[in-house]
C-alpha cells in the first residue's frame, strides 16, 4: 500500500449500495480518504461539481443512463480525472482506455488498476 498524506477523494458511481459499501472500504484500504457515491449521471456530475475526486470508480449500468456517460459528462466539465470501471458488463467496455475490474470484485484487481489508472 501507498502511503499518502494527503487526502484523498474518491467518486464511486455504482447504483447497488452493497458494491458501493465494498468499493469505498477497499478504496479505504488503499489510502483514500472521503467518497461520495452516486447512483445515476446526474447525481455523479453534481458531487464531482461539488468535491472534485481524485478518482472515478463506475460501473457501467446504472440509474438513468451509464457509467461511461457520468464520467464523459464529468470530463467535460472538470477536465480528466482517473477512472477505474468496476462492472459486471466488461465486455461492453472493451477497447476503452482506463483499467476495467470485473464483479465479483478482487480487492488485488482493484488495488492494481487504481495504481494504474492514478499513474503520472
Amino acid at each position: 500500500m501507498t502511503v499518502h498524506n494527503k487526502a484523498r477523494h474518491v467518486l464511486i458511481i455504482e447504483d447497488e449500495i452493497l458494491i458501493a459499501f465494498e468499493v469505498e472500504a477497499l478504496l479505504a484500504e488503499q489510502g483514500f480518504t472521503s467518497f461520495d457515491i452516486a447512483d445515476s449521471p446526474q447525481d455523479a456530475l453534481a458531487l464531482a461539481l461539488a468535491h472534485r475526486p481524485d478518482l472515478i470508480t463506475a460501473d457501467y449500468r446504472i440509474v438513468g443512463g451509464t457509467g461511461v456517460e457520468a464520467v464523459e459528462a464529468i470530463h467535460d466539465r472538470l477536465g480528466e480525472i482517473p477512472v477505474v470501471y468496476v462492472t459486471g458488463n466488461s465486455d461492453l467496455l472493451l477497447g476503452r482506455k482506463p483499467p476495467v475490474v470485473g464483479k465479483p470484485i478482487s480487492a488485488g484487481l482493484l488495488a492494481e488498476a487504481c495504481a494504474r489508472a492514478c499513474a503520472p
